[in-house]
């Protein structure tokens, strides 16, 4: 993964250099095809994902909460708070992504912790249910 890619999310752009290339460090990628399932509600969570392109819709208990596009971050939840997914998440187009797993999440707190602020921030932003 290189720096330039992350710095295109629009949660990483203002990010220091050094930063972005300790993050490209432990980025992975996967890509989805329309239809797929990313992630399934109240199973565990070990990876967030930036979306570099595609979308997808974002569901609770069968309803749908939110479509996400490129620019986005999602899975953060299970990998900050709640261990467990609090969605599912259904590609409607094919997608490309950015993959962090939790330990090198946890990790960026010593050598990104800009970016690792910026992830924990997404959770004032987001709805956990009681029930995770």
């Amino acid at each position: 993964m290189n720096a330039e890619r992350l710095a295109a999310v629009p949660l990483f752009a203002k990010l220091p250099e050094n930063e972005l290339r300790a993050i490209a460090d432990v980025a992975g990628e996967r890509e989805l095809a329309a239809g797929d399932v990313l992630t399934r509600e109240g199973e565990f969570g070990h990876c967030l994902y930036a979306i570099e392109a595609g979308t997808a819709e974002v569901m609770c208990e069968g309803a749908k909460l939110r479509s996400v596009a490129a620019g986005e971050v999602i899975g953060e939840i299970a990998v900050l708070a709640a261990g467990r997914r609090s969605a599912t998440v259904v590609a409607t187009s094919p997608m490309r992504l950015i993959s962090f797993f939790k330990r090198d999440v946890w990790a960026l707190e010593r050598d990104a912790p800009e970016a690792a602020r910026l992830l924990r921030d997404l959770l004032d932003t987001r709805e956990i249910p009681a029930s995770l």
